[in-house]
């Protein structure tokens, strides 16, 4: 199985237009990955490519519109550009010679106000097997430390434990394969040594019998908490997919805190659902069915709840009394730091729908995370 998107080094390259961007891209990938022409503002919005590069292993490179277009269409693009460095663990930066231009001085200050490590380079860039081994060095030498979370089971599961996997294969699954988080967990797990058992929620019971002990950890899908924390044994830990990708991706600290603010949820109040991924709606839908089910049963049918998919997020989260996200499993770190970042400034909590469901159900205070 190939690196997921969410789990690569994301390299976005930045420049004006014509500055060469497009150009590294394909010299970096190999192949014609970016359309490349003389006539200024080619390429539109970003273009995505997963790759290895020696070093930094499994990345996404990101051929980004130049930051100089023009125009209600050029800004539209420029938005798009800027959009990325949400996302953005790395940059590169063109430069169309030693005496940086204004705007390429204010996007050295716009990344730098990101905290995004920036390899700049100055004139067209050096295409040559020695221009980019250069280039690679460079690279090597600001490379993020730690831009993975860790581990997703972190110090819940050690060599030797038994780990019980608690599944629901319903509407929301998709036929004939496991859902990414389930898939990395899984994988996680083996690489750690430990004894996996999977289960549907209505074979949990049953599944517990078969074994000689409990076992040391249950990872449940977070709409069957109910379930799960009714049948676990007294000595075996409870968590959730969701709660450990809030942790893995996320501020678990701040979206512990933050899902007090359901208490103070009136009929009155509006929240917003996040979604890391688009899809078509189904009836058994947790963001945009399950959630809001069960939040307008705790607080009152009144509750105003919106929703947003993929890269869509409000600039101004003021007008929500709480941001509740999903686990994120299809954005890198960065990307839901950047959000969760802009939830802080704006003084607006946000939480997550693992957190959510735990807290509903009175057991948030029960639960590993």
């Amino acid at each position: 199985m190939s690196t997921s998107t969410s789990e690569r080094l994301h390299l976005a390259i930045f420049g004006r237009r014509n500055s060469g961007k497009s150009s590294l891209v394909n010299a970096l990938t190999g192949q014609q990955t970016a359309l490349v022409s003389a006539t200024p503002g080619t390429t539109t919005d970003p273009v995505s490519k997963p790759m290895e590069m020696p070093g930094l292993g499994p990345v996404v490179l990101i051929d980004t519109a130049g930051f100089d277009d023009e125009g209600m269409l050029g800004m539209q693009r420029v938005a798009q550009t800027r959009r990325v460095l949400d996302r953005t663990d790395m940059a590169i930066l063109l430069m169309e010679g030693d005496d940086p231009l204004p705007d390429e001085v204010g996007w050295q200050r716009e990344l730098a106000e990101h905290k995004i490590p920036t390899v700049t380079l100055h004139g067209r860039p050096d295409l040559s097997p020695a221009g980019l081994e250069a280039l690679r060095v460079a690279l090597l030498r600001e490379m993020p430390e730690g831009h993975r979370a860790g581990e997703i089971t972190g110090e819940l599961a050690h060599e030797g434990d038994v780990v019980m996997l608690v599944m629901p294969q319903d509407a929301a699954a998709p036929k004939g394969r496991l859902i990414l988080p389930q898939v990395q967990t899984i994988r996680e797990l083996l690489d750690k040594k430990c004894s996996v058992v999977c289960c549907t929620p209505d074979r949990m019971e049953a599944t517990l019998g078969t074994l000689t002990a409990p076992p040391h950890l249950i990872i449940t899908d977070s709409q069957a908490f109910a379930t799960a924390y009714g049948l676990k044994p007294a000595d075996s830990l409870l968590t959730s997919f969701s709660v450990l990708f809030a942790r893995y991706k996320g501020d678990i600290d701040y979206f512990v805190t933050s899902a007090a603010a359901i208490g103070q949820l009136t009929p009155a109040s509006r929240i917003l659902i996040a979604e890391a991924c688009t899809h078509a709606p189904l009836s058994e839908d947790i963001g945009r069915v399950k959630i809001p089910a069960m939040l307008r049963k705790h607080i009152g049918e009144g509750l105003r709840v919106d929703l947003v998919s993929g890269t869509d997020f409000p600039s101004d989260l003021t007008p929500y009394d709480l941001v509740i996200h999903c686990g994120a499993c299809m954005f890198n770190r960065r990307h839901v730091l950047s959000r969760v970042a802009q939830a802080r400034s704006q003084h607006v909590p946000m939480t997550n729908y693992g957190i959510t469901i735990a807290y509903l159900q009175g057991i948030l205070d029960k639960i590993e995370y």
